[in-house]
């Protein structure tokens, strides 16, 4: 039986406009919701409320138990999932394998928060017991994009709900089904109670609601640089805690001593996975200017090689980019390097929505696909001379979310990475990853810091109470 039934799926009346969740792809109508309005977060937050005070009462374990369901269930209905992800967002069906592999591992991790030792004893001046204890902030409002929908919306929407909490979800309007519908549908089929998970697909206004309600205190968002200043901006005038996910123009370093085989794989991954649509993308390639030359034209030939179409109907490497508003940004941003200078040596074309893997050699601080995170298949390459050159280019900008480091000698690496500031850094990697059970979060532009995974987690949902208990009333002198 389906998970999904577009009659049943928003079981909660919305009063905003109907909205065509399209393919990519094809252009093709795969769906109509019901978009939520600003009215809707309101009523909506008051339900949450009420419900979340019952939720925070009952045993751990019970909570444990609703994540453990929801994660196995993620398993049982993969490949309705997988083609929701696969036609909705553009992914191609490896990309949402992982997507749903890591939702399964988010809901599990997040059950083992329910259990996590609640506080601790601290020492006392007087006569009495004192401790610590975490409880539950009460409403959590999560606001998600397109771009990774079911990981993006999950990895705060488990924890949060683990840990006693109920949970206001955005998702982006795009990616509707498979960013926010799917979660309620596997949720309500895991045994969450209702009224502890609402899903309010919208535009800025609901997200804008949703920042600006005094009964959610926590917002934990996702998205670009732009937007999240403004979140940041008003969740302070609110007095309200943020956790902010925002953009990346993150660096892949190779050395004069990498691999130059083995290293065109990694590096046409970390620019070219799901169109170049992720936050962690590989945007700026440094390469040792000994492996200069060989590096741009085997990672141009990678680029020419990999095929591009639709990841329904097809077998290929790369989907759709998800609408014409970001092609046109992608495309803007390749014609204005290369009339600045940069070579194209693979790519710079589209067919529809549909864009070929893009090189650009010859870049500098001045080439917009180089400066600027372009949010799509684009490999800008440059050329540094020593280790101090790279640590110097690798630490400018303004962003600071992940960085690849490629060498045959890892200590060399490791001591690179120290002088190049970013909240991930992988070794003979590229800069694309996520594990359910590492902290995932970037510096500078791209956000807060840590604010995802194990201890993360308890600080971004969860307040600190101290408690004290005596046995008999306190004595004072008046």
């Amino acid at each position: 039986m389906p998970l999904l039934d577009p009659k049943t799926w928003q079981a909660r009346p919305l009063s905003g406009p109907e909205y065509t969740v399209t393919e990519p792809a094809t252009g093709e109508t795969l769906a109509t919701v019901t978009l939520a309005s600003a009215e809707d977060v309101g009523s909506a937050a008051e339900t949450a409320r009420a419900a979340q005070a019952e939720w925070a009462r009952l045993p751990h374990f019970v909570r444990a138990g609703v994540l453990r369901k929801a994660g196995d269930l993620f398993a049982a209905h993969a490949d309705e999932l997988r083609e929701w992800l696969v036609r909705e967002s553009g992914s191609i069906p490896g990309k949402a394998d992982f997507e749903l592999h890591v939702a399964a591992q988010e809901c599990y991790e997040a059950a083992a928060l329910a259990s996590r030792p609640a506080g601790q004893i601290l020492p006392s001046e007087a006569p009495r017991l004192s401790y610590t204890r975490r409880v539950p902030v009460g409403v959590v409002g999560v606001i998600s994009p397109f771009n990774a929908p079911l990981i993006l919306s999950i990895r705060s929407v488990a924890p949060a709900l683990a840990l006693g909490n109920a949970v206001l979800l955005k998702p982006d309007p795009r990616t509707a089904v498979c960013g926010g519908l799917s979660l309620a549908a596997v949720f309500a089929e895991a045994g969450l109670p209702e009224g502890l998970l609402h899903v309010l697909p919208g535009g800025p206004d609901v997200g804008q609601a949703l920042v600006a309600d005094p009964g959610v205190p926590v917002i934990s968002f996702t998205g670009s640089t732009a937007a999240g200043r403004a979140v940041g901006e008003a969740a302070g005038r609110h007095l309200k805690r943020v956790h902010l996910e925002l953009g990346g123009n993150s660096a892949l370093v190779v050395l004069e001593d990498a691999d130059i085989d083995a290293v065109i794989s990694t590096a046409a991954w970390g620019s070219f996975f799901h169109q170049g649509q992720i936050c962690m993308t590989t945007g700026r390639h440094l390469v040792h200017q000994s492996l200069y030359e060989d590096y741009v034209e085997r990672l141009a030939a990678k680029a020419d090689s990999l095929a591009v179409g639709d990841p329904h109907r097809e077998q290929v490497h790369l989907g759709p980019i998800i609408d014409d508003r970001q092609l046109t940004k992608i495309h803007g941003l390749v014609e204005a390097s290369t009339s600045h200078g940069a070579k194209l040596a693979a790519g710079g074309t589209h067919e529809r929505l549909f864009y070929r893997p893009t090189v650009l050699a010859g870049v500098d601080d001045a080439t917009p696909a180089y400066a600027e995170e372009v949010f799509g298949p684009v490999a800008p390459v440059r050329s540094f001379a020593t280790a101090d050159e790279a640590a110097a280019l690798a630490a400018a900008g303004e962003y600071g979310l992940s960085l690849g480091i490629v060498t045959r000698d890892t200590a060399r690496g490791l001591d690179l990475a120290e002088r190049i500031p970013t909240g991930i850094v992988h070794i003979n990697d590229q800069t694309v990853n996520d594990e359910a059970v590492a902290p995932f979060g970037g510096i500078a532009a791209s956000g807060t810091g840590a604010r995802f995974g194990g201890e993360a987690n308890l600080e971004a949902f969860t307040d600190v109470r101290w408690t004290t208990v005596r046995g008999d009333v306190a004595p004072y002198p008046f």
